[in-house]
């Protein structure tokens, strides 16, 4: 700097000079010293950070209040170096210089008190929990950040200071203390205050953007604060109707009047437009010498709109400015006609044809272009970049609010924000996608897009209604009809939005809000089409330039292949030959599209025709997705797709970006999950793909690897099961799945089992594993089924929870393997292991089970596998087991395990696995299960749990367990059966009581269950039984008869815990209750019986409180005698 600069930098923060009396000061000189340090401070560097608390002090204490100029001087330097250095004030320093600035704002004239308030707002910039004793001068009752914020303050730069101090008040620190209610409700109703008012005449359009800035970041700080939860409607509605008002500030050919409040409404709400500005608002006198809009130049953090700092950022001229001549682009479809002068033509909103790629130079105009004089042009631009600065404030609010909403009460606003198809004669509401499709600034319309993507977010639920897949022909239209066309009309403006995007970071919001979209519409329930034109429209897509675009891309193409799969729209499009639709977008296609089996020649399982193979079923070439996935997967990069790579690097460049190689190995398992018979023609070359991204050393390539491995085996077993539809001749053959896993054993699958770093990777592994279809494992060699099981078994023993419940789960389902039930050495070592994982010996797991809830949820998946594994381990065991005296010990300690699991207080999800678990222990005929002290006590857990567990699903695994023994003589005494049935009836009785109304919706399936259970014991019954029976029925008929027969009337359905019942089973077990009991009836007059019974009238009692009759009536055989 220069010696002048030095001059009056020196005496002030020198360590060593002591602060003068300020009475011997002359202002003059005093304040040329100020203003010399502030600019030496700005210029350069020339001190150390942490001098500047100290400097500023100093300064302060130097200046008294009587000196205006000078404390307008000094506040002004507190501003700029606070702001320049992003300095974080002590709270010592930070309490004198808080005390000064409020002094100064009570003493000092009107003129000084914008620079005390910038002072003031850079102050509090993430101070806010060290403010709180200054909260009562500045926010209570007559504070003076509440008297200058008034909206009837004349000066509208003091009141946008204030404003700005208000919101730099309620930003947020991790960690400390916020505002308390009574300061956050002032806060926000003065926000709300300043975002509702009007601009006046006398203010120019800056200052009341950036006041308005001010008030949006405001409430954005308010909701991120994590203190502040919308609930009560009123407030929601008059906060959604200011946004939605400043969504739209300034945004040209475009002015509404948005109600005071919104409310929640099905249909869109009315908003009052201006007419024709849109075609008059500028001169049209624009030339168009650009084929692409310009970019926003500086970078923004991913999923964020912007940095917050302590002044507002009024600087926004890099955004583009459209003219008169701007493509006007109304929400109609795009004409496909090639493009013939340089100026775009308008689309035609009546077309009704599908959106077409524009021609090159074909698109909006840049801000460049407009033929402004250098005076005129540079004021409106710069009023128009200070208004696009408002529109993002307000999405970024919006994005705020939307996360402090719950969503059923959000989505009552749905119409507000989402467009809908214009009844005739009626304008277009407006919505986040006028935005999207009208803004000139790319980024405003890359923030709709990602408020619109978190609208969508989570809505599949309220989306489920739509319905237009049949004509209705009603007077009205139902509102399940006016979602389905608000969903076509999202599709539509959003591939309208995606074949007029220039801007690479709008494009990939685009992409991303698309595939929110397909990921959450009910697709079944409309009109199919919707998924082909945004297949055909994104695939150009995938060699865009910027990779970020080719991985929303893929992105996208993984929503449409996962959602409700399979879907025959879909089925139709993986069956479009490779080369369709890759033209469209005016660009080169791609080298890796030219040949279908280059891929294949890479890989070592293609020396053979995929169709001479028995389970070739598939076209000539490999479905377009699958053979995209695979050669962005294995194949080296290409060059001329990828100019923005250099931020990805991979393997020293030679394949694709990492991102861009997961995204494809996603896609690549959501197909095999989807569409397994598409894939399954080249099934071994998939499995070679899976085995060299878990050789590779990224371990997010082998994770993604290990799951495509995974699907791999889930497709094959879905296939082999008994009830499947695939046709034998048509599955992937067993000498087939054997190379497959000979394969992969032999490959990187052992090792990294064995040896990764990586617990998340070793559970993928694990359950890849536990994919072998039984048939192929019992023909793998006997050195590979050892090693499989010994790693299984090595696995359970480690230390981390994720990966022994995976190895749990594993030998669960190897357990289940016929090859190995007969093998006693396996079965023993299996029960061991999952007696371990119950009864954890390891301190340090259940220190971090205690300390960490993500491993806490791990130890409980441990625990939910290992106890359904020991159930399949007592269910399979076979008598020569039982009776030896080395498995004694252990199955009576695996049966105990059980019974205390059911009776404790364990999650519910570890409750609902021993209820199951002990009904597959039912099923054991070895077991002896009428007359060991275990039974007696698993029966009375189940009892008591099917009464009173506050969980339904776990009373109706409880309820199914005590319908499985198939003898009477399994359920042991009378006493014993007695009290299982009245546990039954107790539990009918109770069907419907809960405090919980999300568990009400089990309450049907409950019902179901109990009924099946108890005439499953009637069916079982002997004449030592009835009395009991009978009285029971005799106190409690009236209640149980209305659920038999309803439960009867009902068609077969499929329960809420998956069992499917079937109406004719239910017939059958009517049926078979009714002649078990006729006959005990029949007989009842024999004197055995007489005297066992004591009470004659007991059987027909019975017989009438049940109502027999009625339910035979209601069978297909009504003869039945009875």
């Amino acid at each position: 700097g220069g010696g002048g600069g030095g001059a009056g930098f020196v005496p002030l923060c020198h360590p060593r000079v002591s602060p003068r009396e300020p009475q011997r000061f002359h202002p003059r000189p005093f304040s040329v010293s100020l203003v010399t340090l502030g600019s030496a401070a700005l210029c350069q560097s020339c001190f150390l950070l942490q001098d500047v608390c100290a400097v500023l002090v100093q300064g302060c204490q130097l200046v008294p209040l009587d000196q205006e100029h000078l404390v307008s001087k000094v506040c002004q330097l507190i501003h700029h170096l606070l702001n320049r250095y992003q300095v974080m004030v002590d709270e010592q320093n930070l309490n004198f210089l808080l005390s000064y600035c409020i002094s100064a704002l009570r003493q000092c004239s009107s003129w000084t008190h914008v620079e005390i308030l910038q002072a003031l707002a850079a102050l509090v910039y993430n101070n806010g929990p060290k403010c709180q004793k200054y909260l009562p001068d500045l926010l209570g009752k007559g504070g003076l950040l509440l008297q200058f914020s008034d909206p009837g303050q004349p000066d509208v730069e003091l009141r946008r200071a204030a404003v700005r101090s208000m919101a730099n008040l309620c930003l947020s620190v991790p960690g400390q203390p916020y505002l308390d209610e009574s300061y956050r409700s002032v806060c926000f109703q003065t926000f709300l205050g300043v975002l509702q008012s009007s601009k006046t005449p006398d203010v120019d359009d800056i200052t009341f953007c950036m006041l308005l800035q001010s008030a949006l970041k405001g409430v954005q700080s308010l909701l991120n604060g994590g203190k502040m939860k919308l609930m009560q409607t009123d407030q929601i509605g008059v906060l959604l109707a200011v946004l939605k008002k400043c969504m739209f500030h300034g945004l040209p050919g475009l002015s509404i009047e948005v109600p005071t409040a919104l409310y929640p409404a099905p249909l869109p709400q009315y908003d009052k437009r201006s007419p024709v500005k849109q075609e008059q608002s500028e001169p049209a006198t624009s030339k168009q010498t650009g084929s692409r809009r310009k970019k926003c130049k500086g970078k923004q953090k991913k999923g964020e709109f912007g940095e917050e700092g302590r002044e507002d950022s009024g600087d926004a001229g890099n955004e583009s400015v459209l003219g008169a001549d701007m493509l006007k682009l109304h929400l109609g479809d795009v004409q496909g006609s090639p493009c013939p002068d340089p100026r775009p033509r308008v689309w035609d909103a009546g077309a009704g044809k599908e959106p077409l790629p524009l021609p090159t130079g074909c698109t909006r105009i840049s801000s460049s272009e407009s033929e402004y004089s250098d005076t005129e042009g540079g004021i409106q631009s710069k009023v128009r970049s200070y208004q696009a600065n408002v529109r993002q404030g307000a999405l970024a609010c919006f994005l705020s609010t939307i996360k402090s909403i719950e969503k059923r009460v959000l989505y009552g606003y749905w119409s507000a924000f989402v467009p809908d198809a214009p009844g005739i004669g009626s304008p277009q509401s407006v919505s986040l996608m006028t935005i999207a499709l009208k803004d000139p600034s790319p980024k405003t319309r890359a923030c709709a897009l990602q408020v619109l993507s978190a609208f969508l977010e989570g809505s599949k639920q309220f989306l489920s209604v739509a319905e237009d897949a049949n004509d209705h022909k009603r007077a009205f239209t139902p509102f399940s009809v006016t979602i389905a066309s608000s969903i076509r009309e999202l599709h539509r403006c959003l591939l309208l939005a995606l074949v007029a995007e220039s801007s690479s970071q709008t494009l990939t919001q685009i992409v991303k809000c698309l595939a929110n979209l397909v990921s959450n519409a009910p697709y079944s329930r409309l009109k199919p089409g919707l998924l082909t034109r945004v297949w055909n429209q994104i695939k150009p897509y995938i060699s865009h330039k910027d990779v970020n675009v080719r991985v929303s891309s893929l992105t996208l193409l993984g929503a449409i292949v996962s959602v409700q799969a399979p879907l025959p729209e879909v089925q139709l499009l993986l069956q479009q030959p490779s080369s369709s639709g890759l033209n469209s977008s005016g660009s080169t296609t791609p080298r890796r599209f030219s040949s279908c089996e280059q891929w294949r020649k890479a890989l070592p399982w293609a020396g053979a025709n995929p169709l001479d193979s028995p389970a070739g079923c598939g076209p000539a070439e490999p479905c377009w997705l699958l053979h995209l996935c695979v050669s962005i997967i294995v194949l080296p990069r290409e060059d001329s797709c990828s100019d923005s790579d250099a931020a990805f690097p991979s393997l020293g460049s030679v394949y694709e970006p990492c991102p861009l190689r997961l995204e494809a190995l996603q896609v690549l398992a959501l197909l095999v999950k989807g569409y397994f018979p598409m894939a399954q023609s080249y099934f071994l070359e998939l499995g070679e793909v899976a085995c060299r991204c878990m050789e590779e050393m990224d371990p997010s390539i082998q994770l993604h690897g290990a799951k495509l491995l995974e699907e791999l085996g889930t497709g094959v077993l879905q296939q082999h099961k008994p009830d499947s539809p695939t046709a034998p001749e048509q599955r992937v053959p067993v000498s087939m799945v054997v190379t497959f896993w000979t394969m992969m054993l032999n490959g990187p699958l052992p090792g990294t089992l064995q040896n990764s770093p990586h617990a998340t990777l070793q559970t993928s592994a694990c359950d890849a594993l536990s994919s072998i279809l039984p048939e192929a494992f019992s023909l793998l060699q006997g050195d590979q089924q050892i090693l499989c099981v010994t790693l299984l078994l090595g696995l359970n023993h480690s230390e981390n929870p994720l990966v022994k419940a995976a190895a749990a789960r594993a030998l669960g389902v190897y357990i289940l393997f016929p090859c190995l039930r007969q093998d006693v050495m396996f079965v023993a070592d299996t029960a061991n292991a999952i007696l371990n994982s119950l009864h954890d010996k390891s301190p340090n797991v259940r220190a971090k089970a205690v300390t960490h809830p993500a491993l806490g949820f791990c130890v409980l998946q441990v625990k939910s596998n290992a106890v359904r594994a020991l159930g399949n381990v007592l269910h399979f065991l076979q008598p020569c087991h039982v009776g030896n005296p080395r498995f004694r010990e252990a199955i009576e300690e695996s049966l105990q395990a059980l019974i205390a699991t059911v009776a404790s207080e364990a999650t519910m999800k570890v409750r609902w696995n021993a209820c199951y678990a002990l009904g597959n222990v039912f099923k054991n005929p070895a077991l002896p299960l009428g007359e060991a002290p275990w039974a007696r006590q698993a029966f009375s857990a189940l009892s008591s749990v099917v009464k009173s567990c506050k969980n339904f699903k776990v009373r109706i695994k409880s309820a199914m367990a005590l319908s499985i023994p198939s003898k009477r003589e399994c359920y042991g005494s009378t006493e014993q059966f007695c009290q299982i049935w009245s546990a039954l009836v107790v539990a009918l009785q109770r069907s419907e009581d809960t405090e919980d109304f999300l568990e009400f919706k089990y309450s049907s399936s409950l019902r179901t269950q109990i009924c099946q259970a108890l005439l499953h014991l009637l069916q079982l019954a002997r004449s030592t039984d009835l009395p009991l029976i009978g009285g029971s029925l005799r106190e409690h008929g009236e209640h149980i008869k209305p659920h038999v027969l309803q439960y009867l009337r009902c068609s077969g359905e499929e329960s809420e815990t998956g069992a499917h019942t079937d109406l004719g089973e239910r017939e059958r077990g009517v049926q078979g209750a009714i002649e078990h009991l006729s006959g005990i009836e029949r007989d009842w007059g024999s004197p055995e019986l007489s005297d066992v019974a004591g009470d004659k009238s007991a059987p027909p009692g019975m017989s009438r409180a049940l109502g027999l009759s009625e339910l035979s009536a209601c069978c297909p055989n009504p003869g039945l005698d009875v």
